[in-house]
């Protein structure tokens, strides 16, 4: 009986050892596989396949001016902030209040710097307490523009003394948001090409598109101030006049993500991932019309983008663990 006893004992010992050995060699396998572990004192350990940058702080401020290609590119950038960890706040502001927010580190960076021309003010102003992390577009013009139907207006000099078209349209260009850099531009046009009776009018973009899509609706005369990458000159026809003394720039300079000058030590997850931003006009076109001639809302927008854009969010997010 004592007998029996005894090797049923040592058969259960047996058992229970070669448990016990199992399921230490499978802890150890997954942990040399890559995920997270934890050490003595339960706390979570990195190894290889989620090293990376840290998030740093969890909540951000994105501010952006609401223009076509500022809006989908905030909103985009702000999704895929939020699946890497972040808490993110897309917000609208003006030109002015984006710029000083990020500046004083109220918010976190924006991807709305047009630059070294159109937003020159702020950048000279901001310059010792913002970074320039990333140039996203290498050409992104401004200039006075019309519909095609005008057929005689081909250049800002046809502008000058025109009698005709300044009554039609009351000696108005209509512009946007005062804040922007391509108002100034376009007062310092009225200056360079001697158009004295004409008048810049401050409105937004929003108001603007309204008085276009209506003039050409009627077919009537209009000047605007427009730029690219812009929605409209996919569904309107349109001419950006001439500048033949380059007072808007040439191609209009560049558009950048620009950051507070500690994002990179606050937030290294977040600064790696504007680093490795890229942006095409043809995504950004096929962006815009979505949200401002479609209708749509611009976090939906994004969400469908990253759906159907795998690899390219990939690259985005190389190197950057999700937690």
């Amino acid at each position: 009986m004592l007998k029996k006893r005894y090797l049923s004992c040592l058969a259960l010992t047996l058992m229970l050892s070669v448990m016990l050995l199992a399921a230490c060699s499978e802890g150890e396998s997954s942990t040399e596989a890559g995920g997270s572990s934890e050490n003595n004192e339960g706390e979570s350990v990195h190894t290889e396949e989620n090293s990376g940058p840290e998030l740093g702080k969890k909540d951000l401020t994105i501010p952006y001016v609401a223009w076509a290609r500022e809006t989908v590119v905030s909103y985009l950038m702000g999704e895929v902030l939020e699946d890497i960890g972040y808490n993110v706040d897309v917000k609208q502001v003006e030109t002015g209040p984006m710029w000083a927010s990020v500046a004083d580190g109220s918010a976190d960076f924006t991807a709305s710097a047009w630059l070294p021309e159109s937003q020159k003010q702020y950048w000279d102003q901001y310059k010792d307490q913002v970074v320039e992390v990333n140039q996203t577009l290498d050409k992104a013009p401004l200039a006075l523009t019309v519909p095609t139907y005008m057929e005689d207006i081909n250049s800002v000099e046809d502008l000058k003394g025109n009698t005709e078209l300044g009554e039609q349209v009351n000696w108005k260009i209509t512009g946007i948001d005062s804040g922007a850099g391509i108002m100034s531009l376009t007062d310092q046009a009225i200056k360079d090409y001697g158009l004295d009776k004409w008048e810049l009018q401050h409105s937004s973009e929003a108001a603007m598109i309204t008085e276009l899509k209506s003039a050409i609706e009627n077919k009537e005369p209009i000047v605007v101030t427009l730029w690219k990458p812009h929605w409209t000159f996919g569904v309107m026809d349109l001419n950006m006049l001439k500048d033949p003394k380059g007072t808007y720039g040439g191609d209009g300079g560049h558009i950048s993500i620009v950051a507070h000058k500690d994002l990179k030590d606050n937030a290294p997850a977040a600064f790696k991932f504007i680093n490795q931003y890229t942006e095409s006009y043809e995504m950004i076109e096929k962006l815009m019309p979505q949200v401002f001639a479609e209708d749509k809302d611009p976090e939906k927008v994004a969400r469908e983008f990253i759906k159907d854009n795998p690899d390219l969010i990939d690259k985005w997010r190389k190197g950057i663990p999700t937690e």
